[in-house]
This record gives structure tokens, C-alpha cells and sequence, in this order.
């Protein structure tokens, strides 16, 4: 897996949404909110924002709200990178000129990137040919079935195909714009971003959480978990068992995965997991000690046991997620 090192930034820096009559309000705010703000803190090579219209005048997007785009889609001949921010339906037409346009991109060199329905789009313009592609769960079967070339990947927030990367459910825009962030500038830069919007960085588990199920009654913060969730974060090279968590709790085995799951929507386990990677994740991109003692300093006990739940959250090798994410040069 490439390196990618720290404050590099993309070769080509101008970011070019696209824009048509329809427009999904929440996935275009998503991509002009990462890419689309001046942020002179972050020096030169930061990213130029772009809108290229795929229709002529001033376009209609979701909420009443009008769009006056920068230019046409000539405008993607220059994009490093391009955006499909949705489509207006999934069984409306892509025109011909916007397929083109996307494919011309593509050949020369710009990656494309779709959030949520704009999966179709790409689909359209045969750029998820032979590659792995998600889309909004709402959809998947829908698109399995229109473009049985493509390898759908359930239940994640976005795939990184890499030229081409595409990103599931409207929230999941911007976790993909996000990680497009720490791919071109590391982690450092990555968070400070997510910081400023006030999300995770880097969110864990995929869209099988989000399925057709209750909202929780009350947020970790809120319930009495909260303080134990900070001495377990504070301490997970400790074992904590269910029964020392429930102790800690006040709680009898039953109530904590009652409380966890309304709280968390996790089981006491499945959060503890998530946890631990994400104290591993930090280890990883900001220390150079050992896998071994990241897997201890965690709580997993061992490298091997690391290396287990690391590629089954993230589909990564801790070694390989270090190579690509460290900011120690390591």
C-alpha cells in the first residue's frame, strides 16, 4: 500500500462538485463543506472548490434553494478530483454529456467520487465496471441489479477503489470526503478538519447499524454510562469483562446490555472492540512503538488478536494502516 505522507496534499487541488436540476441539498453541503471553505490555516494547495452544472441556468436543489453554478461541465477537464453529490432519482436518465464528461475525467487522470445515489451516475458512465461500489442500503438492490458489472459492498460508509471511490447513505458523503482529506494530507490535517465540523474523524461499523431500527431512547452522554464509558476509554489495557462492567455500573449483567444498547447501540462487547481500535488507530498513525505493544496498550492482549478485529473493522492490517496513515515517519 502507497505511503501517503503527512501535508502533501493532491497534485491537482481543484475539487468540482457537480450540480443539476434536483440537487441533493445535504450530500452537495457535505463535499462544499470539506473541500469548498477557505481555510487559510491550511496554507497554499488547499483545495479550489468548483460547481459545473450538468443543465443550463439557475437549478433547483431539495429545501426551495436555488443553485447558480461556476460553469458547465467543461469545468471537469480541469478538476483534480470530481464530485457527484447524489442524483435527482435513481431511475432518472443520465444525460450523455455528464457520462462523458465523468469518463473523459476519469481518463485523464481525476478521481471521481459519488455520495449516496450518485453511485447511479457513475454506474451510468461505466466507472464502476469490474470495480467494488456502495451506495444508501435503500438502493443497493436496485443497483446490483441494473449494473451487475460492478462488485457491491454492503454494509460499509464508503469504498475507496481508488481512482474511484463512492460513499453509502447521505452522512456517509461526509465521511468519504473526510477520508479523502487524510488520504491527501494524513491524519493531523484530517482531524483538524472533523474537529472544526465537530464529527469523528473516522467513523467505525458500516451501514448495517443504521437499518431499520429504533432511535435510541438516550445517548451514551446522557444515561448513567457515562461515566463508566470514561474510565473504560481511560483504561483499556485493563480487562473488563461484563460482569466488572456491570459491578462498576451498578448494574446486573442484563440491565448494562439493556442500558448499552440504548445508549450505544451496541453490546457492552461490540463497543469495547471499536474502542480499542480507535486507541490502536491513534497508536498507530502517531507513535512508532511495536504492534505488539499497541496490541497491549490497547487491551487486545496480543498482535495477533489485533490483526484480527483491526481487518475486520477496517479491512486493513494494523501494519498496513501504518504505512499509509503514520505521522512519524516510521
Amino acid at each position: 500500500m502507497p505511503k501517503t505522507r503527512p501535508s502533501a496534499g493532491p497534485e491537482n487541488p481543484l475539487v468540482v462538485a457537480v450540480a443539476y436540476d434536483g440537487l441533493c441539498t445535504f450530500e452537495f453541503g457535505c463535499a462544499a463543506e470539506v473541500f469548498g471553505l477557505h481555510r487559510p490555516e491550511m496554507g497554499e494547495g488547499w483545495y479550489r472548490f468548483a460547481v459545473a452544472s450538468v443543465e443550463r441556468g439557475p437549478l433547483r436543489a431539495a429545501g426551495g434553494v436555488r443553485v447558480i453554478a461556476d460553469g458547465e461541465l467543461d469545468l471537469l477537464a480541469e478538476a483534480g478530483t470530481v464530485i457527484v453529490p447524489g442524483w435527482r432519482a435513481v431511475d432518472a436518465p443520465v444525460p450523455k454529456a455528464l457520462t462523458l464528461a465523468l469518463q473523459d475525467a476519469h481518463a485523464r487522470g481525476a478521481r471521481i467520487l459519488s455520495l449516496c445515489s450518485g453511485a447511479f451516475v457513475l454506474a451510468a458512465a461505466g466507472l464502476l465496471d469490474g470495480r467494488d461500489a456502495t451506495t444508501h442500503w435503500r438502493y443497493a438492490d436496485e443497483l446490483v441489479a441494473r449494473y451487475p458489472g460492478l462488485r457491491f459492498v454492503p454494509d460499509v460508509l464508503y469504498v475507496d477503489a481508488g481512482s474511484v471511490l463512492t460513499a453509502a447513505g447521505s452522512a456517509a458523503g461526509l465521511d468519504l470526503c473526510l477520508y479523502l482529506v487524510r488520504r491527501d494530507w494524513g491524519p493531523e490535517v484530517a482531524n483538524k478538519i472533523a474537529r472544526r465540523l465537530v464529527v469523528p474523524a473516522h467513523r467505525q461499523g458500516g451501514q448495517a447499524q443504521y437499518v431499520e431500527r429504533p432511535v435510541p431512547r438516550e445517548r451514551a452522554g446522557g444515561s448513567c454510562l457515562g461515566p463508566l464509558l470514561d474510565r473504560v476509554r481511560g483504561a483499556l489495557d485493563q480487562d473488563w469483562p461484563v460482569e466488572r462492567l456491570a459491578a462498576e455500573a451498578a448494574l446486573s449483567p442484563r440491565g448494562l446490555h439493556r442500558h448499552f444498547r440504548d445508549a450505544t447501540g451496541q453490546s457492552p462487547g461490540a463497543w469495547l472492540v471499536a474502542e480499542r481500535i480507535v486507541r490502536a488507530q491513534e497508536l498507530l498513525e502517531g507513535t512508532a512503538i511495536a504492534i505488539e505493544e499497541v496490541a497491549l496498550s490497547c487491551g487486545f492482549g496480543s498482535a495477533a488478536t489485533l490483526r484480527h478485529h483491526f481487518r475486520a473493522v477496517l479491512g486493513s492490517s494494523p501494519a498496513a494502516y501504518r504505512a499509509r496513515f503514520s505521522t512519524t515517519g516510521c
